[in-house]
């Protein structure tokens, strides 16, 4: 696909720059052989730049409350003339669907707007990032779980929409509103691996501080989830393929106001990530932060014990076709059996986990 062409320098804002996907997409967009380099970036988080965040990765850090239409209109105004494409990467989850409808589409609505009337506005390209719940429903809506009914795997992009409320549809309607001045694309991740303290559903994190209690504790790691998920095949989204992809999108005519599933390409089963994780509650975690001097976290806000659970319950095998992708152009992929050895190392780097 023909490349879009860009004289003047692009500048991105990424919304949720401090988690899994957010960082590792600053990371990617700081490179200089990164398509359409040199990027400026921005970024937006709900609180201050952690510790093991490279403030080389930013240019700028405004950071408003988008849920409050007039502080993301004051905080956004100074940049807002030279933001070129919007990376949305955030969301806030709550129990009910029609809750995370509200409150996800408001923020959203609320950055494009603060953005979109700027004087000289440049702003021509939003990217947004979904999931595969577009094709299981609201999966962690305790209301609805009983019912739902999902698309049958492999997940394809041009499957319908299912009969239950989702934000990401909402968020999908939203962005498509603003064209034809602003593109957009819809990235579809699986689970996603990457390295951040932030992240709301981080799988990775939360099973490496199980691990890692276990083994503080001298007790057996035993496996969460049920026995089909443990022996059927299974997809990840590695955070470096996702933010190639993304960017990908960014500056790729042919990929425009388009969906693309995201994952690493290939398939693994739990069973053979035990080893993984293995190598080498609450206050039991508090005593590991001290003793071996990590970032101080609580286990509460890095771990997604409930939503995991979900996940490792399934009854059916969560894996998406990546060929449209790889028809349109895009052919990164990752090898999902060293890319979680190499995550944790990433994580033992930042000192998040020991």
């Amino acid at each position: 696909m023909e490349k879009e062409k860009s004289p003047d320098t692009l500048a991105a804002l990424i919304v949720g720059v401090t988690g899994m996907a957010g960082f590792s997409l600053a990371e990617a967009l700081k490179q200089p052989t990164t398509p359409g380099s040199p990027w400026k970036v921005y970024g937006v988080a709900r609180r201050p730049l952690p510790s093991w965040f490279p403030s080389c990765l930013i240019d700028c850090f405004p950071s408003p409350d988008a849920l409050d239409h007039e502080d993301a209109k004051n905080k956004l105004f100074p940049v807002a003339h030279e933001i070129t494409h919007v990376f949305w990467i955030s969301r806030k989850l709550r129990k009910s669907e029609e809750v995370n409808i509200s409150m996800n589409s408001t923020m959203l609505a609320n950055v494009l707007n603060a953005l979109k009337p700027a004087a000289r506005s440049r702003l021509r390209h939003v990217t947004l990032l979904n999931g595969t719940k577009h094709y299981m429903g609201p999966i962690f809506d305790p209301s609805l779980r009983g019912e739902l009914v999902h698309q049958e795997p492999p997940f394809k992009e041009d499957l319908g929409r299912l009969p239950y409320p989702n934000f990401y549809y909402a968020l999908e309607d939203l962005v498509a509103s603003y064209l034809p001045s602003i593109t957009h694309s819809v990235h579809r991740s699986s689970i996603i691996i990457g390295a951040s303290s932030r992240s709301l559903h981080n799988t990775l994190l939360t099973l490496s501080v199980y691990a890692t209690i276990c083994r503080y504790q001298g007790l057996p790691f035993r496996y969460p989830g049920n026995k089909y998920t443990w022996e059927h095949f299974c997809d990840m989204s590695d955070a470096r393929v996702l933010a190639e992809q993304q960017i990908w999108a960014a500056v790729t005519e042919g990929a425009k106001n388009q969906a693309f599933n995201c994952t690493n390409g290939d398939v693994f089963t739990w069973k053979s990530l035990r080893g993984v994780l293995c190598e080498g509650k609450g206050k039991v975690w508090d005593e590991i932060v001290e003793k071996y001097g990590l970032f101080e976290t609580k286990m509460e806000d890095i771990t997604c014990f409930e939503a995991l659970n979900v996940v490792l319950h399934f009854g059916f095998r969560q894996v998406c076709s990546m060929n449209k992708s790889r028809e349109s152009g895009f052919l990164g992929f990752a090898d999902t059996l060293k890319s979680i050895p190499m995550w944790v190392g990433r994580l033992r780097d930042m000192k998040i986990i020991p």
